[in-house]
């Protein structure tokens, strides 16, 4: 697979998220073949993985730390820290430094690991200076805990503030052909400040594969039954969206999916998706997005014709939220 660079980490051209396999969209796959799937998604040419302390208290951390074990110094992993409100109760900068230690290490024991090449803050805490964060992250790095630090949707104002004290090496943030929200200012200030640009769900949560019809059924903790998109009215409502894609999919030989991910790598070259999957073809079919090159003339193409979809429907955090009070069943 093809590599980009994220500042000046590098990774493979699609990245892994590995959030699936333990939380988040329904049965997850028992511990032996997600560690098989993910060892499979290196085989691939995948080299770069994504997790963090709170997908499935820890668990994926542990899952991803023993399927990487033998390939550790061929592959990059990040992960992710969150502070919630009142999590301390002393926010200065040396305590904070104390509670993101212990919280980092924690991560590597998991992670069966020294080190992690990049460690976001999961979301910023508005009630902590985003100035405090990036020391903290400035004096992990000098202790060669961690290679580079990062945030998930954050500000352009956030990123400009925290870039000051200790350098970003990238940001994770929901984008994708129906989340574009961020092309108008937080991708730009990353452009200018070299910091590269994760997106998570860049195929909407799955949506992008056209495998999902108004009678798909979703069951159990999937957050696909509180993220509006997946209203069977707005489902219906983006097929103009899923017929866009499939007439360009079928002039490249390739599928909806690929097409969705080979627009956003063609958008910028420090942009690097991280789609999840719990199936090998879905994880083969990402991986084959990589390979599918557009013209500008082509992209152009495609920008227009998106021009004129609507969107119906989004994800949020507060809706995600509404998930934990919904039965398992």
């Amino acid at each position: 697979m093809k590599t980009r660079k994220l500042n000046t980490l590098e990774v493979s051209a699609i990245g892994y998220g590995c959030m699936g396999l333990s939380m988040g969209y329904g049965t997850t796959p028992d511990k032996q073949e997600a560690i098989q799937l993910l060892q499979y998604a290196y085989d691939q040419g995948y080299t770069f993985f994504d997790t963090a302390e709170r997908y499935a208290m820890g668990a994926n951390e542990a899952l991803v730390g023993e399927a990487l074990q033998s390939v550790r110094n061929k592959v990059v992993i990040a992960t992710k820290f969150m502070i919630e409100k009142n999590d301390i109760g002393d926010y200065s900068p040396q305590n904070l430094l104390h509670h993101l230690r212990q919280k980092l290490e924690n991560s590597l024991n998991r992670l069966r690991t020294d080190r992690v090449e990049l460690y976001y803050q999961h979301r910023v805490n508005k009630d902590i200076p985003v100035e405090d964060i990036a020391w903290a992250m400035g004096e992990l790095i000098r202790e060669g805990k961690i290679l580079g630090w990062g945030q998930s949707q954050s500000t352009a104002d956030e990123i400009r503030r925290a870039h000051a004290v200790t350098p970003l090496t990238a940001i994770q943030s929901e984008y994708s052909i129906m989340e574009r929200r961020f092309e108008t200012d937080v991708i730009p200030v990353c452009e200018e400040l070299q910091i590269g640009f994760v997106p998570f769900s860049p195929l909407a949560n799955g949506f992008l594969s056209g495998k999902i019809s108004a009678d798909t059924e979703f069951k159990g903790i999937d957050a696909r039954r509180v993220i509006t998109r997946f209203d069977k009215e707005n489902i219906k409502a983006n097929q103009p969206l899923l017929d866009t894609l499939h007439r360009f999919a079928q002039t490249k030989d390739a599928t909806p999916a690929q097409i969705s991910l080979a627009w956003m790598l063609h958008k910028k070259d420090f942009i690097v998706p991280i789609p999840g999957s719990r199936k090998r073809e879905r994880i083969h079919e990402n991986a084959g997005a990589a390979a599918v090159t557009l013209t500008d003339e082509e992209f152009t193409e495609i920008e227009n014709a998106l021009s004129v979809v609507q969107i119906y429907g989004n994800r949020a955090d507060e809706d995600i939220a509404k998930l934990r009070t919904l039965s398992a069943e």
